[in-house]
Formats: structure tokens, C-alpha cells, sequence
């Protein structure tokens, strides 16, 4: 199968999300802003996925099985193939600490999932990716 043109201008996004329902949501949304996305449902299956695709950005939720975000973070600066790629913590966690923590980890921004809409969030990637 041969790819066109505009499937390779599309920035890669790499979703780590395990809630079905938002990762479904962010999905859609990502698409339909004509994003290519790639979904895992744990920190696990992130690190290997974000490894193996090398995208234009993640977006990484911290509460997620098998490993948490913070230490998908923490792999993913410590890797030189991925350390340069940017990463949006997009998370529940609002506790001043988990923010300081996530940002001093390396993360481009820290979203708490209540305060920002999709929308908001997709214009904050935008941003970050200048498109």
C-alpha cells in the first residue's frame, strides 16, 4: 500500500490514555484535526509504543496499570531517541507537587483532564507542534 502525500505530513501522536471513553474521545478528535494517532491503554505498552513510533508528541496520562506516567516520563527523557520528544501530561492529578514533578520530569505542559476541554487540549498540541 503506498502512503500520499498528505499521510506523511500528518504528525504522529502517540495516546496514552486507559480510560476507553476519553482515549476513544481524544481519538476521534485527533483524527478529525488530521493527526495520526497511535493509542496504548498502560505505561507499559506507551514506552514500547512511543519507542517503536517515534512521534511528534505524546499525550501521557499518569494514573495508568502496569506503569505510571511519571516513570513512562522519566524513560522516555532517559532514551535518546525519545528524549527530545515533547510530552503533555494530561492527567486528574492537580496536587501543586504531581505538576512540579511532572514538568521537572521533562513534560512541555501538565493539562488536569476536569479544567481543559478537548478542544483546548488539541489547541495546546497545536501550539507546542506549530501547526
Amino acid at each position: 500500500m503506498q502512503t500520499t502525500g498528505a499521510e506523511l505530513n500528518k504528525k504522529k501522536i502517540v495516546l496514552v490514555e486507559d480510560d476507553s471513553f476519553l482515549a476513544g474521545m481524544y481519538v476521534s478528535k485527533l483524527n478529525l484535526e488530521d493527526f495520526e494517532v497511535k493509542l496504548a491503554e498502560n505505561g507499559e505498552d506507551g514506552l514500547k509504543l512511543a519507542t517503536a513510533e517515534i512521534p511528534d508528541l505524546i499525550l501521557l496520562d499518569i494514573l495508568l496499570p502496569r506503569m505510571d506516567g511519571f516513570e513512562v516520563l522519566k524513560k522516555l527523557k532517559q532514551n535518546p531517541s525519545t528524549a527530545d520528544i515533547p510530552v503533555i501530561l494530561l492527567t486528574n492529578l492537580g496536587q501543586k507537587k504531581d505538576v512540579d514533578r511532572g514538568l521537572a520530569l521533562g513534560a512541555k505542559d501538565y493539562l488536569i483532564k476536569a479544567h481543559f476541554m478537548p478542544n483546548e487540549v488539541i489547541a495546546k498540541i497545536k501550539k507546542i507542534l506549530k501547526t
